[in-house]
């Protein structure tokens, strides 16, 4: 996107440079509605709600985000908009899981592709980890150095039955056989976020069935 645009008025003719304003997307990338260069202004002259707002999406993680459209005001009185290119959305670029944040980031972003644009952190915290809501899910993220256990597997499953949502287990470290074992009979979601260059990866026939839903 170019960082500045120059704009004609459609009603005096007065020539204008733009600057498109830069939005932080919740993986931290910038983001924002860029200008269509080959397409006229229109004079805004009448509003409506939803003709303020656009949806674009980022192109490091594919959140789709609400942005205000590019609107600039001139001199003679009249308040332009200008035509929004948006570009598809790209595919995820590999994350290096180093830290704890980085792997609730990859969490995070695969829970997006499920269709959970309402993340959030858990009110509830678990036993270890961090714990992620959203509309009918409860998510753990471990990122400790050891696998996940029976217990850990249990207290989210309880967790989730506590609020009546369905529940995914991420671990950075794996999993002990007896934690698939009872993840697998509970039909809790296990996935391994392990892999520095791809997304999280399904290990139990749970994680399995919900990884088949994605688009």
């Amino acid at each position: 996107m170019p960082e500045s645009l120059p704009v004609r008025c459609p009603a005096c003719r007065r020539e204008h440079l733009y600057t498109a304003p830069s939005y932080p997307c919740a993986c931290g990338a910038p983001a924002g509605p860029a200008p269509d260069p080959h397409a006229a202004p229109e004079h805004v002259a009448h509003r409506s709600w939803d003709e303020e707002w656009v949806e674009v999406a980022c192109a490091p993680c594919g959140r789709r985000n609400q942005w205000p459209r590019p609107e600039l005001g001139c001199p003679c009185g009249a308040v332009l908009r200008l035509p929004v290119a948006v570009p598809a959305p790209g595919p995820r670029p590999p994350i290096a899981l180093r830290t704890a944040r980085d792997a609730v980031t990859a969490a995070a972003l695969y829970l997006h592709r499920l269709g959970h644009r309402d993340l959030r952190r858990a009110d509830q915290r678990p036993p270890s980890g961090i714990g992620l809501s959203a509309h009918g899910l409860l998510a753990q993220v471990d990122p400790s150095e050891r696998p996940a256990t029976v217990r850990d597997v249990e207290c989210l499953w309880l967790m989730a039955m506590s609020e009546s949502v369905r529940c995914v287990y991420f671990s950075l470290s794996g999993y002990a056989v007896e934690a698939r074992a009872r993840a697998d009979t509970l039909g809790v979601p296990l996935f391994a976020v392990d892999d520095p260059t791809g997304p999280p990866r399904p290990v139990n026939q749970p994680a399995d069935a919900l990884h088949a839903t994605l688009d």
